[in-house]
């Protein structure tokens, strides 16, 4: 008998539309649900409403977790999608969260390893099961765990990484879209590489041409595709670790067009005005300016200005590829956010494609939180 959480009407209705969400505020009776639980959702008529895990300290307190939960058949189901939606790469998202109906757990895959990131209390609790499951559908190299996440904090979880299954020393070589990637399991930007963007990479290195720019290039994705056919192109990022990776990509690749500098985005731009530098085509793609609601107005002056700058150094008939990753900020959003910049530097845009995360991190129509990346590109008229 599995413990039972009564929630509100409104609860109930928003779980009738699709959404898999419960909040705290919207919980009439916990029961006896414990930390990590899986329970028994009811409405207020004390109907079924399906099973969830329940959290006891996070305002997300019940996440659905659909009919017949099982890990291994979830995993499974999750790999079929992919081997219809991945291309050209051994390195994509495995299991994307509430989008692969496992709610709070991600799980990469990087040639013959995997990084498992469980961000709630119930997940967290059935990570062994997890491992497990990935070690007997595929006999991996190494499973590694990259719990350093600070969501896990709102879960009063510990922050922690490292190898949970088999041995892994140093990166992992894996390849995207024609390209050779050095990816750091332990240590790299979210699980190694930004696997979400793959596909735009695709899209940008086809509108890209002369002289790119690429801003907050982390391990150089966007500047690595470019290269094939820009004339040169420069990547900035203010962190040494992530371009010290980029730079043992280019050398992967060979390529000799790439210089990679250690700057600040915002000011190395504002330089580039006073020396009169232009750029034939420029990536915009920061990290997320919105973490929660009450940083938008913050984040939307800062797309705006970013835009500007980048837009005060693009050559006419130049090509703009501008990007968020949060889920805070609508795809309307920005492009009001660069509809406004390109008033204030006087150009006129034109646009060339709407984009949004690669096929194999999903969106759920009814859960609008799984739509979180934009990737927007332009032609300065």
């Amino acid at each position: 008998m599995l413990p039972t959480v009564t929630i509100n009407r409104r609860a109930a209705e928003r779980l009738a539309a699709g959404h898999v969400w419960i909040y705290s505020s919207d919980i009439s009776d916990r029961g006896q649900a414990l930390a990590g639980d899986v329970v028994n959702v009811l409405d207020p008529r004390g109907r079924p409403c399906g099973a969830a895990h329940f959290s006891s300290s996070s305002q997300i307190t019940l996440r659905l977790l659909g009919k017949d939960f099982n890990v291994a058949g979830r995993i499974a189901a999750a790999q079929a999608f992919r081997d219809r939606v991945v291309r050209d790469t051994n390195a994509y998202r495995l299991v994307s969260s509430e989008a692969d109906q496992m709610p709070a757990l991600i799980i990469d895959r990087y040639d013959d390893c995997f990084v498992v990131q469980t961000l709630n209390q119930g997940m967290d609790r059935i990570q062994a099961e997890i491992v497990a499951a990935l070690a007997e559908q595929y006999s991996p190299r190494a499973i590694v765990e990259r719990n350093d996440a600070v969501v896990r904090q709102k879960e009063e979880l510990p922050l922690r990484s490292g190898v949970v299954h088999g041995e892994l020393t140093g990166p992992v070589a894996v390849t995207m879209n024609g390209l050779q990637f050095e990816a750091n399991l332990l240590g790299g930007q979210k699980t190694g590489v930004y696997l979400d963007q793959r596909e735009n990479y695709v899209a940008a290195a086809r509108w890209g041409r002369g002289k790119a720019l690429d801003c907050f290039t982390s391990s150089g994705g966007f500047a690595l595709h470019l290269a094939r056919g820009c004339e040169s192109v420069e990547g900035v990022d203010s962190g040494a670790a992530v371009l010290a990776t980029a730079e043992a990509n280019r050398q992967r690749n060979g390529f000799d067009n790439i210089r990679f500098r250690e700057a600040d985005v915002f000011d190395l731009l504002a330089g580039f005005r006073t020396g009169g530098r232009q750029f034939d085509t420029m990536v915009l793609d920061p990290p997320a300016f919105a973490k929660s609601k009450a940083q938008i107005d913050g984040a939307m002056r800062g797309y705006k200005e970013l835009n500007l700058r980048g837009l005060q150094l693009l050559a006419q008939g130049g090509t703009l590829i501008t990007c968020s990753c949060s889920h805070h900020i609508s795809e309307a959003m920005l492009f009001e956010a660069v509809a406004e910049a390109a008033r204030d530097a006087r150009r006129s845009l034109r646009v060339l494609e709407r984009r949004v995360q690669a096929q194999d991190h999903p969106i759920l129509l009814s859960v609008p939180e799984t739509l979180y990346l934009k990737c927007l590109i332009f032609e300065a008229l």
